[in-house]
Order: C-alpha cells, then structure tokens, then sequence
C-alpha cells in the first residue's frame, strides 16, 4: 500500500509510550461522551466566552453568562478539562488549544454537525450494516435502500448538515478544479456532471465558461432540487438535467459523446464494482478526444495526516447510513476500478482545496 509521506511516518510505525496508549484507548472507550461533552461545550457559548475572556473566568461567571445550573457546569467543565479543551489556574477556566480549534476552525465544525445531525443515532447499527452490507443505520430517519433517494425527505436540520458537509469539502476545491478543466488547450463545451446533486458546480461551470453546457446526470428527485435552487439564476438555461439510477447496470450515459464527464465526490458513493460499471458505461459513451474527470479526497495521497483521519472515519458513514458499500477511496483502488473499466489514467492531480485530487481519464484504446 502506497502511502504520502505524512501517512507513512504515522501508520508505519508505533508513536506511542505504553501510558500514552492506555490513554488513548480509554479515549476510544469514552468517544460518544468526549463528541457530546464537546459538543454542548460549543452550543452553550462556553468555549465562545472562554475565548472573549483570556484572562479567564470563574465557574460562577460561566453559569451567570449561560443560564445554566451549578451541576451542568461543574460536569461540563470537569469533563472538558480531562478531554483537553479547557485548562485551569487558581479557581478560573480558560480555553486551550484544542478547545480553539473546536470552537474556529471551520472544518471541525462541519465535521461535528455532520456527525451529530447524520452519524450519530445511525452508527448505532453499524456492526449489523457492516455483517449485511446494507446501511442499517438509515433507518433511524427511513426506509429507503440508500440515503441519497431519501436526501430530499430527511430532516430540515440533518439536510442542512448534509449539505453542509459535502459542500465544505467540494466548494473550497472547485476554483481551481475550474481552470484544470477550462483552461487547457481543449475546448469544452458540453460537459456531463454526474451526480450533480444541487447544481451547485453546474452553475460554477456556466458561470466561468460562457459557452458550456451542462448536463446534470443524477436521480430524479435530486434533479428537482436542482432545478429548484438554479431556478432564475444567471446561465441556469444553460444547465439540462439527464434523471436516472446509476445503480441499473441497463442505464447508458449520454451521447453523443461529452468533452468532459465530470464526477466530483461521486464515486466514493458506490462499491467497487458499482465504481468499475459507471466507468465501464462513460468509456463506452466517450470518443478519443474526451476525458472523465474523477475528483476524489483519495485518503492515501493527503499532505497531513489528520486529513487521512478524517476521510477513512468518514468512510464508516458510507457503511452505516449511506449505502452499506462504499467508501472513501485508496487511489490505487480507485485507479483498478478504472482500468478493469477499459479506461487509463491520464494524470492525476494532488491539493486541491481541502485535499482533493482530480484524476484524468481517457478510453484505454486510444
């Protein structure tokens, strides 16, 4: 397994003393608590008020300034000075490092929404999702086979979370996605966005290119949302919607044939054989002079290794609540996928927004 250098520093070798590993394993043990104790500590105001304080406060300015009781104070403190996010000297609380982070950096707080609004009752099905191979966790929201057919009935507050999530890691990568894709020596005007979802990057492909069309491939319902949030704006005449199910193997891809097929954030929806079958039916839709274009947060090619964190425990929301089979991708898995589709690899690039690569895709036969 091919790894970044920051990746193979840290799984490569053992980083911890035997006491730094106790601790971390009663960190694993008391998870659900630390994320909720967490949590709260940024919903009541705490770690806000700790922060506009720096001189520190006492515990009684902390109830005086949030309303709440002595107990729920005390608990909340207490616990947060063991899981590392508030520190102490003589009678005042004060924000530390980690509490800085949890409470500013905005990636943290897309991650913690998406977790408590999405992840959080549904893991509890987790070990039965990953014996079935089905997202067991859904459930906890509704019926459905996979998420993404009922993204459109979840709750207000789970859908803002939802989108929340996937547009924080999409949206910082898509400027310079932009220019890879507009600015090389190849004209584009038709590109087929597959799995388009909103029309959120269709609107950034008309808004940049005058003279793009853009045609959405993606489930029904989702077409419709998109249509609901273009609806009136600037180049939306412009963007057309394909509606289908990718997972029906009888679905084929446009023709004739797009300048660019475009899959951001895609195909980590899907199994690998799922992955190898969408491939297979773009090659089979593409010319010599097309490219499919796979934009992917690849965990092993990340420059830090927290982003590594991130993306592979993000995975296990594929498992439990999304669909029960897919993943956040090893670039090497993904490249097979790829080949065995009767594509090649072309180029791939790294550091793209938060961690994204674009991996460049041409017929295998040209």
């Amino acid at each position: 397994m091919k790894l970044s250098p920051a990746l193979a520093d840290m799984y490569c070798k053992e980083q911890q003393t035997a006491l730094q590993a106790q601790r971390r394993a009663q960190e694993i043990a008391f998870a659900p608590i630390v994320f909720q104790v967490s949590r709260l500590m940024v919903k009541f105001g705490i770690l806000k008020f700790l922060s506009e304080n720096r001189e520190g406060v006492t515990q009684q300015q902390i109830q005086q300034h949030t309303g709440l009781s002595t107990y729920a104070v005390q608990v909340l403190l207490e616990a947060s000075l063991s899981i590392g996010t508030v520190l102490t000297k003589q009678d005042k609380f004060f924000l530390s490092k980690a509490g800085w982070f949890l409470l500013n950096d905005t990636l943290v707080n897309a991650n913690l929404n998406f977790n408590h609004d999405v992840n959080y009752l549904g893991l509890f099905h987790l070990e039965e999702a990953l014996t079935e191979g089905k997202p067991a966790g859904l459930k906890v929201f509704g019926e459905w086979p996979t998420i993404y057919e009922g993204l459109s009935s979840l709750p207000e507050q789970v859908q803002k979370s939802w989108f929340g999530f996937d547009h924080f890691y999409s949206d910082e990568s898509f400027a310079d996605a932009l220019k890879i894709i507009f600015d090389g020596e190849r004209p584009v005007r038709r590109l087929l966005d597959v799995g388009g979802n909103t029309g959120r990057w269709a609107m950034q492909c008309v808004g940049y290119n005058p003279d793009v069309e853009v045609t959405i491939m993606d489930l029904p319902q989702q077409l419709e949302m998109m249509r609901r949030q273009t609806a009136g704006l600037a180049g939306a005449e412009r963007i057309h919607g394909y509606g289908c199910n990718l997972l029906d193997e009888q679905v084929k891809f446009p023709t004739p044939s797009f300048d660019v097929i475009w899959m951001s954030q895609f195909l980590d929806c899907f199994s690998e054989s799922e992955v190898t079958s969408i491939c297979r039916r773009a090659a089979e839709s593409m010319d010599k002079d097309s490219r499919l274009y796979i934009m992917e947060t690849f965990w092993d090619r990340q420059r830090f290794e927290t982003a590594a964190y991130c993306l592979t425990l993000t995975s296990v929301y594929f498992t439990a609540l999304a669909n029960g089979n897919s993943k956040m991708y090893h670039s090497e898995d993904m490249e097979r996928c790829v080949n065995q589709a009767g594509l090649k690899v072309e180029k791939i690039i790294d550091g793209l927004g938060y961690g994204h690569s674009i991996m460049i895709c041409k017929r295998a036969d040209e």
